[in-house]
């Protein structure tokens, strides 16, 4: 029996967090690792959403640090499947950063994570096809096969 299609939106991921004092710095800026452990969260519970499966991570392309996110801020992090292979998918993950008062959300960091599904016996499994819809994931799509051929070189 064949798995069905599936679309991003399907396993698309928004988590909401604070940044608190343990998350930071002296400065009182969140560290870098935290940053990625949240974007790896997100990515997971999507990779998981998509297959049905337990995802691993398997890669993560170089993280941009666009803003600074502080004590305090509420941060957005979404996740979304760009392109599903034939046991991986690569996760798009953006982190979004709104400091109070103004609540104006701007970019704080991206990175294409990759995840591996995975069986009971802890070995690569199918994940489903993916069909995507708007033309930002048309676009997603087509460029994930690019990045996926550039990781494996």
């Amino acid at each position: 029996m064949s798995k069905p299609i599936k679309t991003p939106g399907d396993s698309e991921i928004i988590m909401t967090e604070v940044v608190f004092p343990n998350d930071t710095n002296p400065m009182g800026i969140i560290q870098g690792g935290r940053i990625i452990q949240l974007m790896d969260i997100a990515c997971a519970i999507c990779a998981q959403t998509h297959s049905s499966k337990i995802a691993v991570t398997a890669s993560i392309d170089k993280v941009s640090f666009k803003a600074p996110a502080k004590l305090g801020d509420i941060l957005t992090i979404k996740a979304k499947i760009t392109r599903a292979f034939k046991t991986s998918m690569e996760i798009y993950a953006e982190v979004w950063t709104k400091r109070l008062p103004e609540l104006k959300p701007t970019l704080a960091n991206k990175a294409y994570f990759t995840f591996v599904a995975l069986d009971a016996n802890a070995r690569p499994t199918a994940v489903p096809p993916l069909k995507p819809i708007t033309e930002t994931e048309k676009k997603q799509y087509k460029e994930a096969l690019i990045r996926r051929t550039s990781r494996i070189e």
